[in-house]
């Protein structure tokens, strides 16, 4: 695999193996990122280790991004690859060729990207300082490749570990992932790519993040990881405050009073933007979901129905200072779009990654490579999966009811 490794960076191998020729690379801007956004009918790709096929699990990476853009058909692809390398050598099969890095700039290329965020280090930060040359060359070999393709990257740092069996090697295991994700953002600087820092905030959080393993997000992690690279990408925060005066009966934008009177208050509301699902214990972040702040209520208990059905009972001290919703519709549109980008990467995980590959695609496919037309079936039922996004993905108009009759 070394000789492979200094075959492919010495002598440009990269751009034969994905196109035939080197394209001209797009100029680069210089200074500070713009707030990253997208056009009509691109795709993104997510391209690294076990940080983004972990992420199949979950789908708040790509939720993140498509929520933001719901008039937009935007196409997504996770490539991640536990155990692998810059060199991707996890991605070796019985098979040769291909080689584990022709396999690699093939299923890159056949993603057609625009943009491929790109997760590596973890794996190769293991050999500390020593391995550091070699994987700055190898991650810059990918950059030439996805440049070669017309496609935007997009850095990410290394993620630090919260136990790697025991004090002494955590701390140098997160010494030399931090090393890794320097290296990583220094790469990005000189190469003029976008890059997001993601070890510092996750470093620097005290909630749970991590699985019992001490080393791979959990489902909490992804969300929160999914928020910083909101943030990074220069897009605003999803919290959205409504704010409604029960004496005056007057609400701020995008809150409408729809009627009022003496005993209930009735307002809409269409979020400009999805907010994160809730998690497991159905309380959502109060920066990434709606709260009602309802001022003007005498001492007692108000009940918020949404669409007739009642969703929450608080007090008048509650909803003065603001009360998150956890189970509105609202909530449990996101939660449905993510189970449907869950069932459609789960799907293309099968496709692109099929168990029995040497039967049905390597070197004895002569005995099952009829099953091929199978993986191609799995078209068309991907694409019914992606409509499914696109039609839940864009907030609906709700209408909530507040009972001013004051309870106990």
């Amino acid at each position: 695999m070394l000789n492979i490794k200094s075959f492919l960076l010495a002598s440009g191998l990269i751009c034969a193996l994905l196109a035939g020729t080197c394209f001209q690379l797009p100029a680069q801007n210089k200074g500070n990122h713009s707030p990253l956004t997208f056009k009509q009918g691109e795709r993104i790709v997510f391209l690294g280790s076990s940080l983004f096929e972990n992420e199949l699990e979950k789908g708040y990476l790509e939720f993140a991004i498509t929520s933001r853009w719901p008039d937009l058909d935007l196409t997504f692809r996770n490539l991640g690859w536990t155990g692998d390398d810059v060199f991707a050598e996890a991605r070796s099969t019985f098979t040769t060729p291909p080689t584990p890095y022709q396999q690699l700039f093939q299923q890159i290329r056949s993603t057609h990207p625009d943009y491929v965020l790109i997760a590596y280090g973890g794996v190769e930060s293991q050999k500390g300082e020593a391995g550091l040359g070699e994987f700055v060359k190898g991650l810059g070999a990918i950059l030439d490749s996805v440049d070669a393709l017309g496609a935007q990257s997009i850095l990410l740092s290394t993620i630090p570990v919260k136990l790697a069996g025991n004090r002494e090697n955590t701390i140098t295991q997160n010494k030399n992932l931090r090393l890794y994700a320097d290296a990583i953002a220094a790469l990005a600087s000189k190469r003029k790519k976008r890059y997001v820092d993601i070890y510092t905030p996750i470093d620097e959080n005290t909630n749970a993040l991590f699985l019992d393993n001490g080393i791979h997000l959990n489902e909490a992690g992804y969300r929160y990881l999914a928020q910083v690279l909101e943030q990074a990408f220069g897009w605003p925060s999803r919290g959205l405050t409504v704010t409604i005066n029960a004496g005056e009966s007057t609400a701020n934008a995008p809150a409408k009073i729809v009627s009022s009177g003496p005993d209930k208050l009735v307002f809409s509301l269409e979020e400009p933007v999805l907010p994160f699902p809730a998690t497991a214990s159905g309380k959502p972040d109060a920066k990434a979901a709606v709260s009602v702040q309802v001022n003007g209520l005498k001492k007692g208990h108000y009940t918020l129905t949404e669409n007739g059905r009642k969703l929450i009972t608080a007090s008048e001290a509650d909803w003065a200072k603001g009360v998150v919703l956890d189970q509105e519709t609202s909530q449990q549109q996101a939660a449905e779009v993510c189970g449907y980008i869950v069932k459609k990467n789960t799907l293309f995980f099968q496709q692109y990654r099929p168990r029995n590959r040497t039967y049905i695609l390597g070197f004895r496919s002569y005995e099952q490579g009829n099953n091929k037309r199978d993986l191609d079936d799995m078209d068309p039922l991907i694409a019914q999966l992606e409509a499914q996004i696109k039609l839940h993905r864009k907030p609906v108009i709700k209408t909530y009811e507040l009972n001013l009759q004051k309870g106990q």
